[in-house]
């Protein structure tokens, strides 16, 4: 393996990483060297960015790949590869008490930020701390303990750091946070060994049906990973009942709300198909396949394993027992209706070779969007047609608060305004209605499953004249063909890939304009074509039909009670809109 130079410095905020012309994150650069790029970090449409807050960010990651190096190097089977882990902690021993001497928290952390010594954020200090011990703890069991000496006061000094934070947290009533978890796992991991019942964590931070509060797939992956890295070693038959219980739905409901292909959609905050963090739910998967049997992510773990490195070689043989039961979730009452998610207020509907979800939950809190009943839709064969676009680094306000807003998601508006932060609810299987969103105004999304087509009916209602839309948000391509009695066909994507097609009627004069909208997160300036689809009055239905490839719809037709499919076989398919 390369050489790695830890950084000399502390480390700032990776979520300063971003170009502040295109809102995309850095290029890293070689993070192993220890030398910031000298012509500054590269954007991809060309940018140079060389400034105090982007240096400190690529220090934060500088640091993080320098830890993991040290997972891999440690448990490698090469004596050399592991004198070099053990040289890379020691020169990380004394960078980190040179750095720390003063014992005082990063002053260059924003006012907000739970400090830490090492870095600003004492949640990344925790993440770093959880890599040096796994190394740490590999090189010990390879027998080279005694060697470790000089090591072990600044895991000592990390555990205890760790443990103030947490305190910090608790005292503040903040302990279902994030941060908690990777607290844990540093104290954890650099300090006392793994707590079988992870401290009442997940009893705090999941809800029943297995989602992190917050309802972001990043930040449940986030927490995930915090507690099935805190668990090495730990015989699987000794976690207590809850526990098992709060990990099975966690690692469920990834499961549920995977493509056939494999894919996780980005719910809420965070990066939006980011190399880091691929890497990191492909370690969760080989973690859960060990801690329960029956790979309950075998299509994510596939998925993952093609587009990342070589995972840390520390995970086999994670655990000291054998991998319990899978619980294997219920089937839905409803066969049209894959999973539903009643706390997170998740609906997924498999119809027509489409993944679709709809989103009617809780706000979520800092890291929620403005998005409720949005709807995304994937395919079965690796398409993102219209995905949910996942957020900026956070380091660009301008991005950032674009990403949370109604504006950027299949969602629905109401006099072009943003939705208020509020929550929604499923209100059926594959049904979700939101009140609150917008003053007088009530809206339903219904999805169903219908005989190769997928059909959408989004009904928006107000106490007086409105400009009431529907928001489309392709990833991809878009045409848009309209016809006599307001029929309006979209194809989504190119010929050489997989097509979605939709057919579309609205229950009044409607307007189905184009607008153009940035793309997923990953690159703000990739600009694609949408639709605001807007009716002006009280009450409007926006009905869609879609199916991927050839389509067997022939049209759509609203009634007074509800919508019509007519089938290019002849046959005929009522759905009521509850009007």
């Amino acid at each position: 393996m390369a050489p790695l130079t830890p950084p000399p410095d502390r480390g700032g905020w990776w979520h300063d990483y971003v170009c502040p012309v295109h809102g995309t994150e850095l290029a890293h650069g070689d993070l192993l060297s220890g030398t910031f790029p000298a012509d500054g970090a590269a954007c991809r449409h060309g940018c140079r960015i060389d400034t105090p807050p982007v240096r400190g960010a690529w220090t934060v990651l500088a640091h993080q790949a320098c830890a993991l190096r040290l997972r891999h190097l440690a448990a490698s089977a090469d004596p050399a590869d592991r004198d070099a882990a053990l040289v890379g902690l020691e020169r990380y021993a004394e960078l980190y008490a040179e750095l720390t001497a003063d014992g005082e928290r990063h002053a260059g952390a924003q006012s907000w930020m739970l400090r830490g010594r090492m870095f600003h954020q004492a949640l990344t200090e925790a993440i770093w701390a959880v890599s040096i011990g796994h190394a740490v703890r590999s090189l010990t069991e390879r027998g080279e303990g005694e060697r470790l000496a000089a090591i072990r006061p600044m895991l000592e000094t990390l555990a205890t750091v760790a443990e103030k934070a947490r305190a910090e947290l608790a005292a503040q009533g903040k302990e279902s946070s994030n941060y908690t978890a990777w607290l844990d796992a540093a104290a954890a991991v650099c300090g006392g060994g793994p707590d079988p019942a992870l401290r009442g964590h997940p009893q705090l931070a999941t809800r029943p049906d297995g989602w992190e509060w917050e309802g972001s797939t990043y930040y449940h992956l986030f927490v995930l990973r915090a507690y099935l890295l805190a668990l090495r070693g730990t015989d699987p038959a000794a976690l207590p009942a809850e526990t098992v219980e709060r990990l099975a739905a966690m690692i469920a409901a990834l499961a549920g709300i995977a493509t056939a292909y494999g894919e996780l959609p980005e719910l809420h905050d965070g990066p939006y198909r980011r190399t880091g963090a691929l890497a990191e739910l492909h370690e969760i998967c080989l973690l859960a396949h060990q801690l329960f049997a029956g790979e309950p992510l075998v299509a994510v773990v596939g998925w993952t394993a093609a587009r990342t490195p070589q995972p840390p070689a520390d995970l086999e043989g994670w655990f000291s027992g054998v991998p319990l039961p899978w619980p294997r979730p219920a089937a839905t009452a409803d066969p049209g209706v894959h999973r539903i998610f009643p706390d997170a207020g998740f609906a997924v509907v498999r119809a027509g070779g489409i993944h679709a979800v709809l989103d009617a939950g809780p706000h979520g809190g800092s890291h929620g969007h403005q998005d409720k009943l949005s709807l995304y839709l994937y395919g079965d064969e690796g398409a993102a047609w219209q995905p949910d676009p996942g957020q900026a680094p956070y380091g660009h306000r301008h991005f950032r608060r674009y990403y949370a807003s109604a504006a950027a998601h299949p969602a629905f508006s109401v006099d072009g305004l943003d939705q208020q932060p509020v929550d929604a609810r499923l209100s059926s299987a594959g049904s979700g209605e939101c009140t609150g969103a917008y003053d007088g105004v009530t809206a339903t999304r219904a999805l169903t499953a219908g005989p190769g087509y997928l059909l959408d009916i989004l009904t928006i209602e107000a106490d007086r004249d409105r400009t009431l839309t529907a928001h489309l948000r392709p990833a991809v391509p878009l045409k848009v063909v309209a016809a006599p009695g307001g029929q309006v066909r979209t194809t989504w994507g190119e010929a050489d890939g997989p097509v979605l097609i939709g057919h579309h009627a609205a229950s009044a004069h409607a307007e189905f304009a184009l607008r153009p909208h940035p793309g997923p997160a990953d690159d703000p300036t990739a600009i694609r074509q949408g639709s605001d689809w807007s009716v002006h009055g009280t009450r409007a239905v926006f009905a869609s039909a879609y199916a991927s490839g050839r389509s067997p719809v022939r049209e759509l037709r609203l009634t007074d009670d509800g919508v019509t499919v007519r089938l290019d076989d002849g046959s005929a398919h009522h759905h009521a809109t509850g009007a």
